[in-house]
């Protein structure tokens, strides 16, 4: 059997996108295919090129300006990239690489989408119908998946699916840190209550909802309970301002953008996600992974996360957060708790279990072709 090439292509390596181009990458392990993993912006790097997981990886680097408009120059270079190459297909990543996909080959192209609004311009509905026949559109969570369909609403359901981000659960519970270790590294008491926070300072993150319960439930907390909250962006002078006004600037720790940030789960007691329509949340799978109970907004795809294992408030609703931040704080965390949150990992967001829902998707089969006994 002769071996193809699966083209991989994404707008970059930043945040999670190293580990999305990981994810996929494997879903073609011990199949006839290779995958070839093309990022459009961002410089060569060792440390990428082993983390895409692929048999190739090339870096095109350009700046995220250069690929705005028509992006000519991107899709000539795929162009040649696919030349002499036997490829059965392409999965891109966002709008950006899937456009590029589609003017650069003529091959069909799988369409991952990691945000909501994707396909609500004019413009792009009309691009996705030109290339309807070989495009199909894949959503990170239901959430995702539900936006494209009422974007899309004459696309049949099978060219518009779901797969879950996941992660390499024994990867990441080896590298998360002890509690011990991980408050010593961020600076934390090692006997106070804390409650973490992990991304963008951003209002769609909405970390004010937090700060505010947060300062509702201090009176009732443990005696010396913290908010942590991890990350940077364009929110944190307001939100600093915020826990000043509302006197509880002294027990809130702004601890800034934080490399790997996982790793150091283990310091919190509790895991708060307090965003905006999240289209999935992957702090959450590394806070299940940590065994950290879980408190989330009720809107978007962390639901489908949590959704029996966690806690959920409706967003905005910073009164029924504070209720929940004193449940967490009084309630002892059930022993079997932690491996409830692997379990569940195991089942709907690890990389097993995202192959065997690939590779039974209508889309995928055709696309890749029956007749290669996958």
């Amino acid at each position: 059997m002769d071996e193809r090439w699966v083209l991989q292509l994404c707008h970059g390596y930043s945040g999670p996108f190293l580990d999305v181009a990981r994810q996929y990458a494997v879903l073609f392990r011990d199949t006839p295919f290779k995958v070839l993993t093309v990022y459009l912006t961002g410089e060569a790097s060792e440390k990428v090129r082993t983390g895409s997981a692929s048999d190739e990886v090339i870096f095109l680097g350009y700046s995220s300006r250069s690929i705005r408009g028509s992006k000519i120059g991107a899709i000539q270079a795929v162009r040649r990239i696919v030349v002499g190459r036997d490829c059965a297909l392409v999965i891109a990543h966002r709008f950006k690489p899937v456009y590029v996909a589609c003017l650069a080959t003529s091959l069909p192209t799988i369409g991952v989408h990691h945000a909501f609004g994707d396909y609500r311009r004019l413009c792009r509905r009309l691009f996705a119908h030109l290339f309807r026949h070989r495009l199909a559109l894949l959503g990170v969570s239901h959430a995702v998946r539900d936006d494209m369909r009422a974007s899309l609403p004459s696309w049949p359901p099978a060219r518009i699916e779901t797969l879950y981000n996941r992660i390499d659960i024994e990867t990441v519970q080896a590298g998360q840190r002890p509690r011990t270790a991980s408050r010593a590294a961020l600076g934390l008491p090692q006997d106070a209550w804390v409650a973490g926070n992990v991304g963008r300072l951003h209002p769609d993150k909405d970390q004010a909802t937090l700060i505010r319960a947060f300062a509702y439930a201090l009176p009732r907390l443990p005696a010396g309970s913290l908010l942590a909250i991890l990350g940077s962006g364009r929110d944190e002078a307001a939100l600093k301002t915020l826990a000043h006004e509302l006197n509880v600037a002294e027990s809130v720790r702004f601890l800034g953008q934080i490399p790997e940030a996982w790793r150091y789960f283990k310091a919190f007691d509790v895991f708060v996600l307090s965003s905006d329509h999240e289209p999935f949340g992957m702090v959450l799978l590394e806070a299940m992974a940590a065994g950290l109970p879980l408190i989330c907004s009720d809107c978007g795809g962390g639901r489908e996360v949590v959704e029996g294992i966690g806690e959920l408030f409706p967003f905005g609703d910073a009164k029924s957060l504070a209720q929940h931040l004193e449940n967490a704080a009084l309630r002892k965390r059930p022993e079997d708790y932690p491996a409830r949150a692997t379990q569940r990992l195991r089942q709907y967001f690890s990389d097993p279990a995202a192959r065997d829902v690939f590779w039974q998707m209508a889309s995928i089969r055709e696309f890749a072709g029956q007749d290669r006994g996958i």
